[in-house]
């Protein structure tokens, strides 16, 4: 099996001789967080973690993400959490980069590592220590989970990577396929977050336009990417979001894989009342 690539953050200052013109874009359909951006002092955080920094990256805000928010964690050894979720209601996905930890989720043990992922349902006790010699690293994708009748929360899921067989695109012969990591028929679940992996001049060949919102994390490669009506390079490290509806596309222009982890909401009804609807 080829060996993962999982890009870190590395933190730091760039130099004062540097151009500060970079690759950042605003937009109100889309955003891109170059990994340039991801330096000392955008740092957070976060009460009851000890030993960590975090880079936020998406949050509930007017004009931006809507439906999550995304953390870029940084856990020192023997740091961590035995609380680390205050708001009731929230589910969480983990996916591990780099290091080691002990994850601990109703009572049940697991060690993780590079290519470790994990659902946690809302209203379940967690905790999370780095055990190893550099800091545990991962995502940690927070959204409250939306109920919906005759449907209970999803049971815990711990799984790696390297356990899941990519599923080809139909008709691509494997240049786009995607690791998931749940069921996608299983409606209990409000959101997903897979691999998604494009062999150098791999495509996706129209302007997908759908209601759900994506955040985007490049794992590994680069391509250009479709935002709207720009094409924009992104490479390992960048951050992308994509409000619902926002017109996207890719070309993988190798000279590797492009990878990224994606986050989107699905299979519920479109709100008409409260937050993103329009009744009272």
């Amino acid at each position: 099996m080829t060996p993962r690539s999982y890009h870190i953050p590395q933190g730091g200052l760039p130099p004062q001789t540097q151009l500060m013109t970079q690759r950042a874009v605003f937009t109100e359909s889309y955003a891109v967080i170059p990994k340039g951006c991801f330096s000392d002092i955008v740092t957070s955080f976060l009460p009851g973690w000890t030993k960590t920094r975090l880079w936020i990256i998406a949050r509930p805000m007017t004009g931006f993400a809507e439906t999550f928010s995304q953390y870029v964690m940084e856990v020192e050894p023997g740091g961590g959490s035995d609380t680390p979720e205050p708001e009731a209601g929230a589910e969480a996905w983990l996916f591990f980069t780099a290091g080691l930890a002990t994850l601990t989720i109703g009572g049940e043990g697991y060690e993780t590592g590079p290519g470790s992922f994990a659902y946690i349902p809302p209203g379940t006790s967690w905790s999370l220590y780095a055990e190893g010699r550099a800091p545990a690293r991962f995502h940690w994708i927070r959204k409250l989970w939306e109920p919906a009748p005759g449907l209970t929360p999803p049971d815990p899921v711990v799984i790696s990577e390297d356990d899941i067989p990519p599923t080809p695109m139909p008709d691509t012969e494997g240049a786009w396929a995607t690791t998931r990591f749940v069921d996608p028929t299983d409606l209990r679940h409000d959101g997903h977050v897979t691999i998604v992996t494009f062999q150098p001049g791999g495509t996706i060949p129209f302007e997908e336009t759908h209601v759900m919102e994506h955040g985007l994390y490049v794992l590994e490669g680069k391509a250009v990417y479709r935002l709207n009506r720009d094409w924009v390079e992104v490479e390992a490290g960048d951050f992308m979001w994509l409000r619902a509806f926002c017109p996207q596309a890719c070309y993988a222009g190798g000279p590797g894989p492009f990878r990224y982890l994606l986050y989107k909401d699905v299979n519920r009804h479109a709100k008409l009342r409260g937050p993103g609807g329009f009744g009272r």
